[in-house]
């Protein structure tokens, strides 16, 4: 039995999706007729219900790269295979906090959101509107609007938050904000960034090698899928290749300089005594006598 408010994904027999969240009484629509919700919730999960005009459809609980894949998109959005490197490298796990520039659709903000937990917060910026507005239906969508704080503004100016156990930004010129880096995370952490060219990774490179920061790493990730027939094994005709640089690099905050040691005030007082009640030399008196 599924309970209400769960998130559900509704697979036809040619492999249509609908990603919904599981309402009592309602209906889902497709083109092979109609769902009735309470029919879905009563099968349960790995099983199959019937629309009205008798096709079947598989109830799953979709996995995170359901979720991601099902984000409605004005923008291009990570791929999950970038992803999951992404979240091992910044150490992304419950409780942690990060900060995120350059929401889009949100679907980098969702994974984050799923892998911080309730304990976590993700805290991403955007300055468009339009893509703000976009992430937020997104994110209460999938029910995870609640770990996420949004904050519609450019990050020219630095950022209103501090603290962050990682930070990720998905801009264009990212050398330009790497000076608020340090006020918004703490020292260690690792920041990552996502850039198409090779001349964008160039420039982020020299700006990391002049600033506090450490563990420079550049990399791309791909994918190539196999045709899954066991007679005819082979590689896919076609794979989606290069879709972008990751750069990571970790914060290190410059070490303060020892103060300069500066003799105790007893021992130079010591030395004028020393000096003041130091015995007669031999000549001393010897100038006595002849004075005499």
């Amino acid at each position: 039995m599924i309970e209400p408010g769960q998130l559900i994904l509704l697979i036809s027999h040619k492999g249509k999706r609908y990603l919904r969240k599981l309402e009592t009484g309602g209906e889902v629509h497709t083109h092979d007729g109609k769902l009735l919700m309470d029919e879905v919730a009563e099968a349960g999960f790995g099983q199959y219900v019937k629309t009205h005009l008798g096709r079947a459809y598989l109830v799953l609980k979709p996995t995170l790269h359901d979720l991601i894949k099902g984000v409605k998109r004005q923008t291009q959005i990570m791929y999950p295979k970038e992803i999951g490197y992404l979240m091992m490298k910044l150490g992304i796990g419950p409780g942690s906090t990060v900060i995120e520039s350059g929401t889009g659709s949100g679907g980098l903000t969702t994974a984050l959101a799923w892998f911080v937990g309730d304990t976590g917060k993700v805290i991403t910026y955007e300055r468009r509107a339009d893509f703000f507005k976009l992430a937020g239906k997104n994110l209460e969508r999938v029910g995870l609007a609640d770990r996420v704080e949004q904050v519609n503004q450019n990050i020219e100016d630095g950022f209103l938050h501090s603290g962050a156990d990682a930070l990720f930004l998905d801009v264009r010129t990212p050398w330009e904000y790497l000076q608020s880096i340090p006020a918004a995370v703490i020292p260690g952490a690792m920041c990552g960034f996502l850039l198409p060219t090779v001349n964008q990774v160039s420039d982020l490179l020299r700006g990391l090698e002049d600033g506090p920061f450490a563990d420079l790493e550049v990399l791309e990730i791909l994918v190539r899928r196999w045709k899954p027939v066991a007679d005819r094994l082979r590689p896919e005709d076609r794979m989606v290749a290069h879709t972008g640089f990751l750069v990571f690099a970790r914060y290190m905050e410059p070490p303060v300089a020892a103060p300069r040691a500066e003799p105790p005030a007893e021992t130079a007082v010591e030395s004028a005594d020393l000096v003041e009640h130091a015995p007669q030399t031999e000549t001393d008196e010897t100038d006595s006598d002849h004075q005499e």
